[in-house]
């Protein structure tokens, strides 16, 4: 602990995590475990045979594989401390532990948010513009898309993180949740959080947009294609190429925007706790499954 006037400022945060019961802390640890094991067998097998088959060397596959590999690395942000908590009694977490996890957390989010937006302009050019897809879409063009991505995400992460932990946090340093997370670091936040709501929704929320916009405007094309494709064989081929992308997208912007764009008075720990488990922990396991069918 730390003074600054009349505040004492906290250094620790403890994460209370799902339960404190011992009997269903181990029940959670073995699921989480399974689950776990599943994320990262699905994705580095996925991963594995887009590299090995050379009938899969085509920029659609490129991108799966690339969400496989952002997939391993973002569920391993989430899990691995989840699992360490469910079996230590002491579920202390750092000031600087907790800014880690949330920059990497952040900026793994934003990543895919921009991948998931590449990924449909891909399905867009290959539906809409088939006999130009493979110079369209050409190798070095998706190595830079999936690159930007990146950058992009991360470059948010830094604003985001540098803006979130500028924050002096003091008073009960308890944790209701499996990660350390914007509400609950809100509602600890000793100072002013004005300026600092004012960038994250204007950061965010551009982004947000911009991708949500990218998504659409990408899927409208590909509909209005679809509708004049005369045969029914073709519409159905069509469309198959589109729906994992799209059950991929709906449960993550699901999830996320049912997450950050209600009010803080809305906010209650155990349906963040419910909600945050699709995008940090179900959505890394299901997307090889999705993409594999």
């Amino acid at each position: 602990m730390e003074t600054d006037g009349n505040h004492t400022l906290l250094t620790s945060f403890v994460l209370v995590g799902f339960t404190t019961d011992p009997l269903l802390r181990i029940i959670l640890f073995v699921l989480f475990l399974v689950s776990y094991t599943l994320t990262l067998t699905g994705n580095l097998g996925l991963m594995t045979l887009i590299y090995l088959d050379s009938r899969l060397h085509t920029p659609m596959y490129f991108f799966v594989g690339s969400l496989s590999f952002l997939d391993v690395w973002y569920s391993s942000v989430y899990t691995p401390r989840i699992l360490s908590d469910c079996v230590s009694k002491n579920n202390a977490m750092s000031l600087a532990g907790c800014a880690a996890q949330f920059f990497f957390s952040a900026g793994l989010t934003q990543s895919e948010c921009f991948l998931l937006a590449a990924m449909a302009y891909d399905r867009y050019v290959a539906i809409c513009n088939p006999l130009l897809y493979a110079t369209a879409m050409s190798r070095k063009l998706c190595i830079q898309l999936v690159t930007g991505s990146y950058v992009a995400g991360f470059a948010n992460a830094v604003v985001h993180t540098g803006n979130t932990f500028r924050l002096h946090f003091c008073g009960n340093n308890i944790i209701n949740d499996f990660f350390c997370d914007v509400p609950p670091l809100l509602k600890m936040a000793c100072s002013d959080t004005r300026i600092y709501e004012l960038i994250v929704s204007t950061v965010i929320g551009c982004n947000v947009l911009a991708t949500t916009i990218l998504i659409l405007g990408s899927y409208a094309g590909i509909v209005a294609a679809i509708i004049c494709i005369r045969s029914t064989a073709g519409r159905r081929k069509a469309f198959s190429t589109c729906s994992a992308h799209l059950v991929s997208v709906s449960l993550f912007y699901g999830s996320i925007l049912f997450m950050y764009s209600r009010p803080s008075s809305q906010h209650t720990p155990n349906w963040d706790k419910a909600n945050a488990l699709f995008y940090t922990v179900v959505n890394p396991l299901v997307n090889p499954m999705i993409y594999s069918f």
